[in-house]
């Protein structure tokens, strides 16, 4: 019989329970995956491939249709959502969005399949986001583990891109770019979704989920006017969504990175009476296709 201490519930936060025995029950322990597939609408293909196989870093990617054996896309990173504990870049809303936007925007999309809370926790997921950016790179010379990336990417013209929990690494990332630099590979816009940052409730839960937290200024966390002095890229689209509780950190991010004397160009976009990523359960609402136009736009900009 087990002991009453065994159903003791520790401390509870939006996404978990933490029982006193030391045990996490998470509230969306399952989320639908689905296969690669090739759209016969739009030609877009779609593949998984490994990255690492210890610690476990897997992506999709996702290719236009091909006009000519030679023709280069751009190339888009992107970073899903979920909170630091949930999702994948196998759901099939990340899929079908990625398919989009390789269509649309005649882009290349890496999405990336990174380590999650509890069963790898933070820092898992930004290293496992810097060994697919890395990964990517490893193609520059046309001699890396994967043909389409050899033959068809366009690493003059990178994007690193991310909703959420996403948005958050994104940043990382281009702030690792920026400061010990990516060779071959310049990287030309990165877009945030409604990004986390610190300044909500939801910051003890990042605390928690990373036992080497650095405490409340973190700056994966609070990113000091040093570091956004050093985003690797030369523009940075924001969107932020008016009724989402990430609204303010999304906002002050854009007003920090401004007066951080960072050299590049930064817009915010903000979707009135809107929550937090809207765009990605139903797309085919109005203003999700414009939030995708504008992200399409952005990506084909010269």
């Amino acid at each position: 019989m087990a002991s009453s201490t065994d159903s003791d519930i520790s401390i509870e936060f939006p996404f978990f329970r933490v029982y006193k025995d030391g045990r996490v029950e998470l509230f969306r322990p399952h989320w639908d995956k689905i296969p690669p597939s090739d759209d016969p609408i739009t030609g877009v293909r779609s593949k998984d491939v490994t990255i690492s196989s210890e610690p476990p870093v897997s992506a999709r990617i996702f290719i236009p249709k091909l006009t000519s054996p030679t023709q280069k896309f751009p190339l888009l990173l992107y970073v899903h959502g979920g909170g630091f504990s949930m999702l994948s870049a196998f759901s099939p809303h990340y899929h079908h969005f990625c398919s989009t936007v390789s269509a649309q925007a005649g882009v290349i999309v890496v999405s990336v399949e990174y380590g999650l809370f509890p069963a790898r926790p933070i820092p898992a997921c930004y290293e496992d986001s810097w060994a697919a950016l890395q990964w990517v790179a490893s193609h520059v010379n046309g001699n890396g583990p994967d043909p389409w990336l050899n033959d068809h990417a366009n690493f003059s013209k990178v994007f690193i891109g991310g909703d959420s929990a996403g948005g958050n690494i994104s940043h990382t990332l281009a702030f690792r770019v920026g400061s010990i630099g990516l060779p071959g590979v310049k990287v030309d816009g990165v877009i945030l979704f409604h990004p986390y940052f610190g300044g909500t409730e939801d910051d003890q839960m990042w605390l928690f989920m990373n036992p080497t937290n650095g405490g409340l200024k973190d700056p994966r966390l609070k990113p000091p006017a040093e570091d956004l002095g050093k985003l690797g890229c030369e523009r940075v689209l924001i969107f932020v969504a008016e009724k989402d509780h990430l609204y303010t950190p999304g906002k002050d991010y854009y007003e920090e990175l401004k007066k951080s004397g960072w050299g590049g160009k930064v817009e915010v976009v903000e979707n009135h009476g809107e929550e937090h990523c809207f765009h990605l359960h139903d797309p085919k609402y109005e203003k999700a296709v414009e939030l995708t136009n504008k992200f399409v736009s952005f990506i084909k900009q010269d």
